[in-house]
């Protein structure tokens, strides 16, 4: 029983350790809380403003352009090695 407790911790800690799964966190981790930022301003442009709706649809789909390109700069923050462009 301790055995497969320790076996299964060395499971966890490889899957923690893939780059492709600890960019998968990351992202989702930033999406909710960046998501959950934007949904704030978008019910604040739709509600409290007087602004028209196409203004709040604008400021989504800039929201989606400006979070690929944050999430592309703090990933590149965040590697320990040089990547390069593709």
């Amino acid at each position: 029983m301790a055995q497969e407790d320790l076996t299964d911790f060395g499971f966890v800690q490889r899957m923690l350790q893939h780059p492709l799964l600890r960019s998968f966190m990351l992202f989702a981790i930033f999406r909710a809380f960046y998501g959950a930022g934007i949904l704030v301003v978008t019910w604040f442009l739709a509600s409290e403003t007087e602004a028209p709706l196409w203004v709040s649809i604008l400021f989504l789909l800039g929201s989606m352009v400006f979070s690929r390109l944050l999430f592309r700069g703090l990933k590149r923050l965040g590697s320990d090695s040089p990547t390069t462009p593709n």
